[in-house]
């Protein structure tokens, strides 16, 4: 059980793994008004930066459960640089199901709502999780603007325009889910190009280093391609932003 390999290549420098900024995430915590000793679970954590930072922050604590070998380790090294190894800990493993031994404050999937097999379903897992009058975390792609064809929307790495909502019509989805939404973090261009950008270096000195791995052809394909399309399509329609909920 393991994230595949390219989702580590791609991003084997970031150590937050969607497009928001360290200051992004940083704003969004103090957004949230946490108190000390907030418990937290964070699904799909990834290299744990939320909860790391969060911990040394604004002394939140928590447990991030994520897929990949590779980003569960970063996390528990982030932990220890950071000296809030006592505060947070990592479980590798399938965060799709995972449910906590006991209600936590804040419950997060922070732009992997496959995990439930779309909003819905993630918000439902994560509200097994919560305790009542808690608050929930949802990291989620939308349009910026509606896609002209279903070949712009793949060239988002959508499967089609329906895959994505606008941003008001997202909004509107988690209203219709009983949530309100009391705070939101969206991404921008300039957070988007840190995240993105930062890819086609990772793959280019991961293709230096490792020319013939059974891989590199899937990689030079994607470096090749990825720049351009990013540029006349992802920068200019795809959305991405983290909504804070609470049930009605």
């Amino acid at each position: 059980m393991d994230l595949p390999r390219i989702f580590t290549i791609r991003e084997s420098s970031h150590r937050i793994h969607n497009p928001l900024t360290a200051g992004k995430l940083a704003a969004l915590g103090e957004s949230l008004r946490l108190a000390p000793r907030t418990r937290v679970l964070d699904l799909a954590s990834g290299s744990g930066e939320m909860l790391c930072t969060w911990a040394r922050d604004l002394g939140v604590t928590g447990t991030g459960v994520d897929i990949s070998t590779v980003f569960t380790e970063r996390a528990r090294a982030r932990a220890a640089e950071l000296g809030v190894a006592g505060q947070v800990q990592f479980i590798h493993g399938d965060a799709a199901g995972h449910v906590a031994d006991e209600p936590v404050d804040l419950a997060a999937c922070v732009g992997a709502t496959w995990i439930g097999d779309g909003v819905a379903g993630t918000i439902e897992l994560l509200d097994r999780s919560l305790r009542p009058g808690g608050m929930m975390l949802i990291g989620e792609p939308y349009w910026r603007q509606t896609p002209p064809d279903e070949e712009t929307a793949k060239a988002c790495h959508a499967t089609g325009i329906a895959d994505f909502l606008l941003l008001p019509e997202l909004i509107g989805r988690f209203q219709e889910l009983g949530y309100d939404v009391v705070e939101m973090m969206p991404a921008d261009q300039s957070s988007w190009d840190r995240y993105t950008a930062a890819q086609w270096l990772n793959m280019r000195r991961w293709l230096d280093q490792n020319p013939d791995d059974e891989m590199a052809a899937e990689v030079r394909e994607a470096l090749t391609t990825e720049p351009a399309h990013y540029a006349r399509y992802g920068r200019e329609y795809l959305g991405w932003g983290v909504f804070a909920l609470m049930k009605r």
